[in-house]
């Protein structure tokens, strides 16, 4: 699962996007990936990645990235890693798909031990991510589990606490979304399960993990621009990603005093399977990202390499911090 959704402000903007910049191969492939690359490196972000509408399509809830036309970009190809987080121990709930999934990616080729969290129906995305990961040399661990409990998610940072022989890095990414154009069409059950998912998870994940974090260990949670600027459509979903985002700045404030950061990355539209499992309308997929500045949705492996800077010791400072990938409009 990854999220619908740059910069704090003028100097922390420029430095984590600086260091993100740094963090990943100048490479990309295709002409979708925006052709051959200009001096220096150079790629126009309005061309780097598919600005054609996207076909119309659904799948069952959760989805999987396999069976998305067309595949998602998660950097399988492309990222390069350059030892920022060697010997870190990670826990990516959503790891198999999507945003979860180019972080979980980028973590391994930075040199971090995996463990990611998925629905059990997942299991074919999170095959393949296992494989990516111990391409990279890197030990992975495959947690499945159905998240709406304390106790699965008691359960799952036990395991991956014991898997990875400890844990320094939390990413809480796992989201449930679905799109409704009238508030009269959302159940109650729909909008208890939202928050299960997105809310409750991120409370619990960090709950059971921080006894367990050292001093310079990091907790990052997936936002989004519909923190600030709610879609009329999302107002559930949207109304959880601004309470995750109130509990990313209160929990920095208070962990700070034990030496663990905890930040945030802010997605817009990014092309994961939560689109084309109820996150769009039927009948706007073709519009998805279209409205952007740039004119395109992003792809997740925009931005991984913003999980690799907030996780990195470099960023020992920032905490509290929110990150944006928005193509040009929103928040922060």
């Amino acid at each position: 699962m990854g999220d619908f959704d740059a910069s704090r402000r003028g100097l922390l903007g420029g430095a984590v996007l600086g260091l993100a910049a740094a963090s990943t191969s100048a490479t990309a492939q295709g002409s979708e990936a925006g052709g051959t690359p200009r001096s220096g490196g150079l790629r126009d972000p309005r061309t780097r990645f598919r600005r054609e509408p996207f076909p119309e399509q659904r799948q069952p809830w959760p989805a999987l990235a396999s069976k998305m036309n067309p595949r998602p970009d998660h950097g399988e190809t492309t990222y390069r890693g350059s030892g920022k987080l060697n010997g870190r121990r990670a826990l990516i709930t959503g790891g198999d798909s999507g945003i979860g999934r180019a972080a979980a990616i980028a973590f391994a080729r930075e040199g971090a031990d995996v463990a990611i969290n998925y629905h059990p129906s997942e299991e074919p995305d999170a095959r393949e991510v296992k494989a990516l990961i111990e391409q990279a040399g890197r030990k992975a661990v495959l947690l499945p589990a159905d998240i709406r409990t304390q106790k699965a998610c008691e359960d799952t940072v036990r395991k991956a606490i014991a898997g990875l022989e400890g844990l320094d890095i939390l990413v809480n990414n796992a989201a449930y979304q679905q799109s409704k154009a009238d508030i009269m069409e959302i159940t109650d059950e729909q909008f208890v399960r939202t928050y299960e998912t997105n809310v409750y998870h991120v409370f619990r994940f960090s709950k059971a993990a921080i006894p367990s974090l050292p001093p310079g260990a990091v907790i990052i949670n997936t936002v989004s621009v519909n923190s600030y600027d709610p879609g009329e459509e999302l107002i559930d979903y949207a109304s959880t990603k601004a309470a995750i985002l109130n509990l990313t700045k209160g929990m920095a404030k208070q962990l700070a005093k034990k030496g663990i950061r905890v930040n945030a990355v802010s997605p817009g539209p990014v092309w994961t399977p939560l689109q084309v499992a109820g996150g769009q309308l039927p009948g706007k997929m073709g519009e998805f990202g279209q409205d952007t500045p740039l004119g395109r949705a992003g792809q997740p492996a925009e931005l991984a390499s913003l999980y690799v800077t907030l996780a990195a010791d470099d960023a020992s400072f920032s905490t509290g911090t929110v990150v944006g990938a928005h193509g040009g409009k929103g928040n922060p």
